[in-house]
């Protein structure tokens, strides 16, 4: 397959800002508008999600992985260690854990997959490093829009000062 044969890519083209009438560059600087408030939107729900996930790991590691140090050491599983069970997000009733062998992880849509403590906090460190490098990506293309909408603001004020032509 020669070059002549590769399927063209469409190609951004710089636009002319003075070129474009008002309204067409209010439309574009709405667009850019709302699209800078959905990007926010997502930024600040993953990071949000990372935060849950780094919860996650604190509490298997201080939760669960400290409390089956501390059973061990006291030499046996029959002790069992009391534990705040969360019914809603400022509701908590006493609990025992049974055991600190496996605990529950919910890997999405519902579905959940018993692993062990160390193996619980990996995912949720993977899950962690994952939303990092989403959120590096999407801040990059937050800026750049944040640009092209600065110059479309920039635009449509130069074109507004511009004298009538007649």
């Amino acid at each position: 397959m020669t070059s002549k044969d590769a399927p063209t890519q469409p190609q951004s083209q710089p636009i002319n800002l003075s070129t474009l009438p008002i309204p067409q560059l209010t439309a574009i600087k709405n667009q850019l508008t709302q699209e800078l408030q959905h990007l926010t939107t997502s930024f600040t729900q993953l990071r949000t999600a990372q935060a849950k996930f780094r919860d996650c790991i604190k509490s298997v590691r201080d939760g669960i992985e400290k409390k089956g140090a501390n059973k061990a050491q006291e030499g046996g599983a029959s002790s069992s260690k009391p534990i705040l069970v969360p019914l809603t997000p400022s509701l908590y009733v006493p609990g025992t854990l049974a055991s600190t062998e496996t605990v529950l992880v919910d890997i999405g849509t519902g579905f959940y997959v018993e692993k062990t403590p160390p193996a619980a906090r990996q995912f949720y460190t993977a899950k962690v490093e994952e939303l990092g490098k989403n959120l590096k990506d999407l801040e990059t293309i937050v800026q750049g829009k944040q640009g092209n909408l600065t110059v479309v603001e920039d635009g449509t004020l130069w074109t507004c000062t511009l004298p009538e032509k007649g």
